[in-house]
């Protein structure tokens, strides 16, 4: 394994016991893709330092164990930005007998 990607593997590892961010986060922070984080961390981290791979081992079970509620959130504050339809929709004067659509 090169020294950059030792290094890098560190250096996430270190930074998701510190902050327990998501591997999400992490990757973009770290310009790297999700994959990868995921590779460095469940992979990599292990052979290089045990001891810390185990520290990020459960924090990566718990962001797992709760990512069904992270993703209610998600929703649930889309919905709440958009605007209900009835504010989008034109109300046209009808004559009576008269049908338009719009």
């Amino acid at each position: 394994m090169h020294d950059y990607i030792k290094e890098r593997t560190l250096k996430i590892g270190e930074y998701i016991v510190e902050t327990r961010n998501t591997v999400r986060t992490i990757a973009r922070e770290f310009g790297v893709s999700k994959s990868t984080v995921h590779k460095d961390l469940t992979e990599r981290l292990p052979d290089i330092n045990p001891d810390l791979a185990n520290r990020v081992k459960e924090i990566l079970e718990y962001h797992k164990s709760i990512r069904h509620l992270r993703g209610g959130e998600a929703t649930k504050e889309k919905y709440k930005k958009e605007e209900p339809a009835e504010k989008l929709t034109k109300k046209l004067p009808v004559a009576r007998g008269i049908s338009v659509r719009v």
